[in-house]
């Protein structure tokens, strides 16, 4: 398996044509077709459902076209380690943290960013994924770290791994003495939403865990991030995500016994990125192989 093959079949599944990809590639379709074909043959499965109008993703071309953008992209961000080396990496650099679920390593690839690229001046903003969602594809963020449900096709990603579903409760509610919650317990409960419109996302999580669990719960309506969180405090309301790195006082967090995760992406364009974006990519993909749980994103990158 070649660069180029990984390239080709990115450019064929953005089109969703191998005309289009061909004339997009510079290269003659029938030889795009020959090397497609190679490349299933080589993975063993097929990547692609041809048909009159074009082509359509299979399954396994749709898990390999994560991985191929993932490889690019580590490729991409090895090319500027020459230039590193002589005068190092700087610029700026915008990221974008979606709330209220966070991924708990977040603090420390920030905080060995900042360490090892200060010529890079890095701006952190938090938000609801939908916020930042448009604001990465409008170019006000260079990256976005969220939850994976806000993945599109014309992003790049990058798995960061799972986290699990909590339940946020107060001190003086009826579940805060358990060491977990169950599905019985929340049966009727008031579940507090952010009920915005580009808090959409956090929320359709919300309901379809609660759904999955067969939970039949109150949805309250009470605003972004400090509202939810102040909602919890007056102890009549519960709120579902992620451990939080602190809570507010009053406020207990309780694992679900039936576990359930939440699954984290690096987001960013899918264009040729800045050396800083480049590097920090890199650095993400450092960090996930450092960790021992985490042995699997190597892979995914390398």
């Amino acid at each position: 398996m070649e660069l180029r093959h990984l390239r080709y079949f990115v450019a064929i599944a953005e089109e969703r044509s191998f005309t289009a990809a061909a004339e997009r590639l510079w290269v003659a379709q029938p030889g795009l077709s020959t090397q497609i074909r190679r490349l299933e043959a080589e993975l063993g499965v097929r990547l692609f459902e041809r048909h009159a109008r074009g082509v359509d993703l299979t399954g396994a071309g749709a898990l390999f076209l994560e991985r191929a953008r993932a490889a690019l992209a580590a490729v991409d961000a090895a090319s500027s380690v020459g230039s590193d080396l002589q005068g190092g990496v700087t610029g700026t650099l915008r990221i974008g943290l979606a709330t209220p679920t966070r991924w708990s390593g977040t603090a420390a690839l920030l905080e060995r960013f900042a360490r090892e690229r200060d010529g890079v001046e890095l701006t952190v903003l938090e938000g609801h994924g939908g916020t930042l969602w448009h604001d990465l594809r409008d170019g006000r963020l260079d990256a976005v770290i969220a939850p994976s449900t806000f993945a599109s096709p014309d992003l790049r990603t990058l798995e960061l791994g799972t986290e699990p579903w909590v339940v946020l409760l107060a001190e003086s509610h009826r579940l805060a003495g358990n060491a977990s919650v169950g599905t019985r317990e929340l049966q009727g409960e008031r579940v507090a939403v952010t009920a915005q419109r580009d808090g959409a996302g956090h929320d359709r999580m919300v309901a379809d865990v609660l759904g999955d669990l067969g939970v039949t719960a109150a949805m309250i309506r009470t605003g972004p991030g400090p509202a939810l969180y102040r909602s919890v405090e007056c102890g009549d309301t519960i709120a579902l995500t992620t451990a939080p790195a602190t809570l507010p006082p009053g406020v207990e967090a309780r694992p679900l016994n039936t576990p359930r995760q939440v699954e984290f992406e690096l987001l960013w364009r899918d264009e040729t990125p800045s050396p800083a974006l480049a590097e920090f990519v890199r650095t993400t993909a450092e960090s996930l192989a450092d960790g021992a749980t985490a042995r699997r994103h190597l892979r995914a990158v390398a």
